[in-house]
């Protein structure tokens, strides 16, 4: 490391405040030694960093980082505070500040150095040296490796026979950790980790997958190990080489703060036998998830990604639908469905009139509509490719809206984007261009060939299979209007947030835009199909839970809140979990609270909401009773089909009520 930190990068009285203000402190420091040639764009790329996670870590440590073309060369710089700083860590401020920078494209033996740093951070005495240490040079080079450090075997064991090694094979464990950066918390989890199966006396190989790329676990070890365990925090690649063993899915700071828990979490697992449903893939990707042809399996865990995909993008859409369809009702509610065509608030506004105040409402809540679908297409690439498709995917969804290809152009641009951006990402390029990927040639290359698609091949059939199916429900009303409500429901159910559900809760928007009394009516039969699937899981939970995991419990919880407000992706976890059960139940209730709301003649003049806008709701009781039938027809029958699976299976049924699931494992019995 004597080229990347010296005395004069060395602060032992570093007396900022704040993390902002220590980073400044030290980026001083770099800008001193000709490290980093821009301060503020320097600080700002820092900045960015922060924001997506704190860099704060227990033990009293704080690592500010990241790779930012104003550097020239790869340097750390070190403080000591006193009072210490807040960088977000859990257990309080941090006295030992590490300010790591790398060029954009930092070649791979520099940013092996970076990790070694934090790999020693994880070190007691290290950190006891520098916290003791009182000249700044003694301090660099001791950073630097120069100081002799012990890092023996512990307890070498006696040299033993074939058959008694075997008898005293460890439990094996093979780890994948990975941050957005890839500079320091992934190596931090990875050490992390190896000190914790130490310590266990079990054996852990990591495979660190940083920004310097990844070299892959061999094969034989994989094959050989009892348990996975991810701690990452972005898209683990191949993932298809883990498949068929017991596997931890977590974020990279449980691989530092707990890695304890997350071993003896995979030995249950391994103990239990719970094998991970993680596809197979032919080929070497960066995403690790090949869907191509394979097994049965293999395409329902692609159905599961898929679903992943597209709850990403209705996830970030929601808060506008809620937004602008509450301002867009309350519009109407307060100057009447004609305030839709009034002028341009920008231009005629009077501060006294009620029609104004009315028709700003709606101006601003139809702003709010217009970012629908390209916010959509956008997080649904976000979700397949990170950041690199965020571009890409609101560009093809805002063309999607210009050919009138509705909700269903948005997510065929969103999963277009993405798809694109993975096959981008794959291409290997020389490291020195590694920098400007992500931010210039992955948007422009992507965008291009989305825009292509969207325009000239792919929207106008879209748009036409839309227009179709808005067509074929217009047709379904009137005196139809019991069978239109069945549909409606049947849709709404089906997927909970996907194609089908946004197909009708899309045909449902639009017939706000000119309401009538008939599209009130949709609209209201829609939203109350919508609350269904939640709501009755959340009491399935409470009359039956025994029939359910604690994760599933807990979720019940949140559910009923999620039902009332018109979530209806509340339900996911449990038809994810148990779709054959729990998908035909909550159809069958969307059907009746569909048919029985068009039959009771309830309107509704906001897009979302839930019971919150109950005022606003035409047969408010009615409505609501509505809503009651359908929770409970749909909690009846998966009721009665869970328990009619654990009669014929009672050991897993009490394996499965009585387990500990944590939240973000993913497993298949």
């Amino acid at each position: 490391m004597s080229e990347l930190i010296t005395a004069e990068l060395v602060d032992l009285d570093l007396s900022a405040a704040t993390k902002d203000a220590a980073a400044r402190s030290l980026a001083e420091r770099m800008v001193a030694a000709d490290r980093v040639t821009d301060l503020d764009g320097f600080l700002a790329d820092v900045a960015a960093r922060e924001a997506q996670m704190p860099t704060g870590l227990d033990g009293g440590i704080g690592i500010p980082h990241c790779r930012s073309e104003h550097v020239s060369a790869p340097t750390l710089a070190f403080g000591r505070s006193a009072a210490g700083i807040d960088f977000g860590a859990a257990d309080g401020p941090a006295d030992l500040i590490f300010l790591i920078a790398a060029p954009a494209g930092a070649d791979d033996d520099h940013l092996t150095i970076l990790s070694a740093l934090a790999r020693r951070l994880m070190d007691p005495e290290f950190t006891a040296a520098l916290r003791a240490g009182t000249d700044p040079g003694a301090v660099a080079a001791l950073i630097r490796g120069e100081e002799p450090t012990e890092n023996p075997d512990p307890d070498p064991e006696p040299e033993e026979d074939d058959a008694t090694a075997a008898a005293a094979a460890p439990f094996r464990i093979v780890a994948v950790t990975s941050c957005p950066t890839g500079i320091a918390h992934t190596y931090m989890a990875a050490e992390s980790l190896a000190a914790a199966g130490r310590a266990e006396g079990v054996e852990v190989t990591v495979e660190t997958q940083g920004s310097a790329g990844f070299k892959k676990l061999d094969p034989a070890i994989v094959a050989a190990a009892d348990a996975v365990i991810w701690a990452h925090d972005v898209e683990v690649r191949e993932k298809g080489r883990f498949r068929g063993k017991p596997l931890v899915d977590v974020g990279v700071k449980a691989g530092i703060n707990r890695p304890a828990e997350l071993i003896a979490e995979a030995r249950r697992k391994a103990e239990r036998g719970e094998i991970a449903a993680v596809s197979e893939d032919g080929g070497s990707t960066d995403s690790g998830d090949g869907d191509g042809g394979g097994s049965g399996a293999d395409h329902a865990h692609f159905g599961v990604r898929l679903r992943t995909y597209l709850m990403s993008g209705v996830s970030y859409m929601v808060p506008f639908v809620a937004a602008g369809g509450l301002l867009i009702a309350l519009s109407f509610a307060i100057g009447g469905y004609e305030i839709a065509s009034a002028k341009s608030v920008a231009d005629h506004f009077v501060w006294g009139e009620a029609d104004s105040w009315a028709a700003l409402l709606n101006q601003i809540g139809s702003a709010a509509f217009a970012f629908l679908v390209p916010v959509l297409a956008g997080y649904i690439a976000y979700g397949m490719a990170d950041r690199p498709a965020l571009v890409p995917g609101f560009v093809g969804g805002a063309i999607a809206l210009t050919v009138n290809a509705g909700f269903l152009g948005g997510l065929v641009a969103g999963l277009l984007a993405g798809a694109v951006v993975m096959a981008i990402q794959r291409v290997p390029v020389h490291a020195t261009l590694r920098g400007i990927m992500p931010v210039l040639v992955i948007p422009l290359i992507a965008s291009a060939v989305v825009g292509f698609l969207m325009f000239i091949v792919v929207g106008k059939p879209i748009a036409s299979l839309q227009n179709a199916l808005t067509d074929w429900l217009n047709g379904l009303s009137g005196s139809n209007a019991v069978i239109l409500g069945v549909v409606l429901g049947l849709m709404m159910c089906f997927d909970m947030g996907g194609p089908l559900n946004k197909v009708a809760y899309a045909f449902a928007v639009g017939g706000l835009a000119d309401p009538t009394d008939g599209s009130l009516k949709v609209m209201a039969a829609v939203m109350a199909a919508g609350m269904v699937p939640p709501l009755a899981m959340a009491l399935a939970t409470t009359v039956r839970k025994k029939l359910f995991t604690k994760t599933e419990r807990e979720n019940g919880r949140a559910a009923w809140v999620l039902g009332a407000s018109f979530i209806t992706e509340g339900a996911i976890p449990f038809a994810a979990a148990d779709p054959l059960r729990v998908i035909p139940s909550v159809m069958a209730g969307g059907a009746v609270t569909g048919a029985l709301s068009m039959a009771f003649g309830a309107t509704l003049r906001a897009p979302h909401g839930g019971v919150f806008v109950v005022p606003l709701i035409g047969q408010p009781f009615l409505y609501l009773l509505a809503i009651a039938a359908g929770t409970l027809v749909a909690t009846a029958l998966v009721v009665l089909l869970k328990g009619a699976r654990r009669t014929a299976s009672d050991p897993a049924g009490e394996a499965e009520a009585t387990g500990s699931d944590d939240s973000r494992v993913t497993v298949a019995a």
